[in-house]
């Protein structure tokens, strides 16, 4: 399940899965999404790696996203074991 996060002032928007199970790791996925003409840019970011993908961003914009998902990574990884920002 995917959860709001964030929405920002261009329209790009920020959500966080419930936790993933990978092997004997908790990760939760983190997606951004910006509207663009012909579409959408995104970047997908799973934590607590930080193993990033880039679709379309350029290298500053992806340097804001990083550190903006750095600075709130405990938030994200605390919302997605409380079943939301809502239920925190």
């Amino acid at each position: 399940m995917l959860y709001p996060f964030m929405t920002l002032n261009d329209g790009t928007e920020i959500v966080y899965s419930s936790p993933i199970q990978n092997g004997n790791q908790e990760q939760v996925k983190v997606q951004i999404e910006t509207p663009v003409e012909n579409g959408f840019k995104s970047a997908t970011c799973i934590l607590p790696g930080y193993l990033w993908t880039n679709n379309g961003y350029s290298e500053m914009e992806m340097a804001s996203l990083k550190e903006l998902v750095k600075s709130t990574a405990h938030l994200l990884i605390r919302f997605s074991h409380e079943g939301g920002i809502e239920s925190a």
